[in-house]
């Protein structure tokens, strides 16, 4: 059997493939480019890259996708889902060290870090003085999304003594008010009485650009706001008129609607702004569980099993499955 990889996944995720597959690995993310491989593939392994309908549809031997990550946007899901294939996903390998990121990003913000260490290297003693700093206890933290990243990172705000609450249309208000957290049926309601706004969805037409210009025109002047999720969430150039404005006094994020951005990027150059690039869930530990799980359910189903972590369950209804 044959695997294509955009990028390799680390020595722990090769090292199961080896006496099982032929590995070619692209080092690219745009599989158009090496179609002579994907014909042959059985499996195809997207890291940084896309796997859209023209792949699918000219790879005729492909069996399985794999996504090193709980996020599958940047896999035609629909397509491969007609085409009988299944698209594995590692969720949970990465929640923590996600949730980890996004309180290191309060934790900067909070503390003023960055700005410190940039004017001391400058020479600037006094940037102590600059009365920025604020504790996190006592702040108030809302979630925009309370999946299993959005809960991990809301037990770690609690666990520091931050009041917390939260805004997702999928759980109920019993759930979420038992893990602690105040409940918010509106996101927007939520926007305007937190210190921190910290954001957990997807990216879908749903979530698209759900903080604009208005939703951050709501927020307290004061207020911070980390983006641990996926670009396209979040407005990017409102986001940057409303720092740069002082509409807001600042925000972190890991993620960009274009990847990597360009160096004239309107957030590189905000106010009050950190940023990562996209390398939230890129712990060592993380990085080794996500390639362990999406290489051992690319073989199962390469196998003929029917592995549970796929983005499309539906999947084991196509013809290609009935027997199985």
């Amino acid at each position: 059997m044959k695997f294509v990889m955009t990028q390799a996944v680390c020595p722990e995720g090769m090292r199961l493939l080896e006496g099982k597959a032929d590995v070619y690995v692209a080092d690219h993310g745009e599989p158009d480019q090496y179609m002579d491989e994907m014909k042959e593939a059985d499996a195809f392994i997207v890291r940084i890259g896309k796997c859209d309908k023209n792949v699918i549809e000219n790879s005729p031997t492909l069996r399985v996708i794999g996504r090193t990550g709980v996020g599958y946007d940047s896999v035609d899901v629909e397509a491969a889902t007609r085409a009988g294939i299944p698209v594995v996903i590692t969720p949970g390998a990465n929640n923590r060290s996600v949730a980890e990121h996004a309180v290191g990003m309060m934790f900067a913000l909070a503390k003023n870090f960055v700005e410190a260490h940039n004017e001391l290297k400058n020479g600037n003693w006094k940037i102590r003085d600059a009365n920025k700093a604020f504790e996190l206890q006592g702040k108030k933290v809302g979630f925009i999304g309370l999946g299993a990243i959005g809960r991990e990172t809301q037990a770690l705000c609690k666990a520091i003594g931050m009041e917390t609450a939260g805004y997702d249309p999928y759980i109920s208000r019993e759930y979420v008010e038992e893990m602690g957290c105040e409940y918010y049926e509106d996101y927007r309601e939520l926007l305007k009485v937190c210190d921190f706004i910290s954001i957990h969805v997807p990216f879908a037409e749903a979530t698209k650009g759900m903080i604009g210009v208005k939703e951050l025109s709501l927020m307290k002047k004061t207020a911070l706001l980390i983006n641990c999720s996926r670009g396209g969430i979040v407005d990017e150039k409102a986001l940057a008129e409303a720092l740069n404005t002082g509409r807001i006094a600042g925000a972190g994020t890991d993620v960009f609607a274009e990847e990597p951005p360009t160096t004239d990027h309107p957030l590189l150059h905000a106010k009050n702004m950190i940023y990562s690039p996209h390398s939230a869930a890129q712990t060592k530990e993380a990085v080794i569980r996500m390639a362990d799980m999406c290489i051992r359910g690319c073989l199962a189903v390469l196998n003929g099993e029917k592995w549970q972590y796929v983005a499309n369950p539906k999947v084991y209804e196509h013809p290609k499955w009935a027997e199985r």
